[in-house]
């Protein structure tokens, strides 16, 4: 399967996503996680070598919250890609470092639990909204991002298990992945400097509902419904 035909087939299966109904708001990931695995699985050390490493990339605000970072590590880690937050005047760089089609299958499932993991912090926080009297801004703001965080939890244990069963690479391979990242890195981006993490203070049941959440969005693929850990 060609670059173009994997890339193609991946956001056909993101854009199986659209639906109301919240447990069937057709989380891809995992299904766009198998086929890169199968693909890279086939792939020869020498062809590999041949390709190098490339990147992809997502455009995000300036300030990049936490939630999101982390997010963006967790996707990152799954496809085996480096993750490296760059800055502008005006924008961030969410960029994937990564070897074949890793990079571009990393962006497309960030951009995609981006937006799904938005959609269900907001029908969260409308939940709360109106059982409570009034919600002052910076309570709304702490209680989506404490969703958020809980959301992302709930991602990467479900993602970490199918990596388990289907893991991007070959063993054998991962070392031949991680130096030619290794090396498209010092060429191209220089010296990196290590982020720090903030802290943060979370609701407790804002943060454990998001991350049952995270961990129950399903996918939806061929009309069957499957969990992101199954």
């Amino acid at each position: 399967m060609t670059r173009e035909r994997v890339i193609e087939r991946v956001r056909k299966l993101l854009a199986l996503s659209n639906s109301s109904n919240e447990h069937e708001a057709a989380l891809a990931a995992a299904h766009a996680q198998r086929l890169l695995a199968e693909h890279n699985l086939a792939m020869s050390e020498l062809e590999m070598r041949e390709e190098g490493a490339g990147e992809a990339e997502l455009t995000v605000a300036k300030t990049v919250p936490k939630w999101l970072s982390s997010l963006f590590a967790v996707v990152a880690h799954t496809f085996d890609c480096m993750a490296v937050v760059a800055s502008s005047a005006d924008a961030g760089r969410l960029r994937f470092i990564g070897v074949g089609e890793d990079p571009a299958v990393a962006a497309c499932t960030l951009q995609f639990l981006m937006q799904e993991l938005r959609r269900l912090a907001t029908r969260y926080l409308k939940q709360q909204e109106a059982v409570a009297d009034l919600l002052s801004p910076a309570t709304r703001r702490r209680i989506r991002d404490s969703y958020l965080l809980g959301g992302v939890q709930g991602v990467q244990q479900a993602m970490a298990l199918q990596k388990a069963v289907t893991p991007t690479t070959a063993g054998a391979l991962v070392p031949v992945k991680e130096a030619l990242i290794r090396q498209y890195s010092e060429q191209h981006l220089g010296p990196l400097r290590t982020q720090r993490r903030r802290r943060s203070s979370v609701l407790s049941s804002a943060f454990h509902q998001g991350k049952q959440d995270g961990a129950q969005l399903q996918t939806r693929h061929n009309g069957s419904h499957k969990r992101l850990n199954g």
